[in-house]
């Protein structure tokens, strides 16, 4: 590397310039990926957020990046609602497959019961846990 360049620790990250420079290449090399960000929320009566799922379509693809229920809603229905919504949104934008990420102590199983299949595992990603890669066809 000439001796006129420097690296140097950024803290807040350049997210605009390098973000910018890496979804400007990958557009060039594979076209425009369409990123749109979709976001559903579960309401209590009282307005507060319960739970949601947070993700985006590109390239024909759905990406599940977040998904949280309070854990005393869990297991009556919701998560279920809100990844099917999520699903049917990434469908209406043309997306025919979706992927995402879980930690065996988060929700593995729930999204294996919804047609995910694991195609990675990161052991001991945390200590003692796994990180689990899913996909599904949509």
């Amino acid at each position: 590397m000439p001796d006129d360049y420097t690296i140097q620790y950024l803290d807040p990250p350049a997210w605009e310039i390098i973000g910018g420079g890496i979804r400007e290449y990958n557009t060039q090399q594979a076209g425009d990926g369409r990123a749109v960000l979709l976001c559903y929320a579960l309401y209590a009566p009282d307005g507060s957020v319960l739970g949601g799922i947070i993700g985006e379509t590109h390239w024909n693809w759905l990406f599940i990046n977040l998904m949280w229920i309070q854990e005393g809603l869990r297991g009556k229905g919701y998560g279920h609602q809100l990844l099917r919504a999520a699903e049917e949104e990434g469908r209406k934008r043309g997306a025919t497959h979706a992927y995402l990420d879980t930690f065996s102590f988060q929700a593995p199983e729930f999204y294996k019961k919804h047609g995910y299949q694991v195609f990675g595992v990161l052991e001991d990603f945390p200590p003692g846990h796994q990180r689990y890669y899913l996909s599904k066809n949509l």
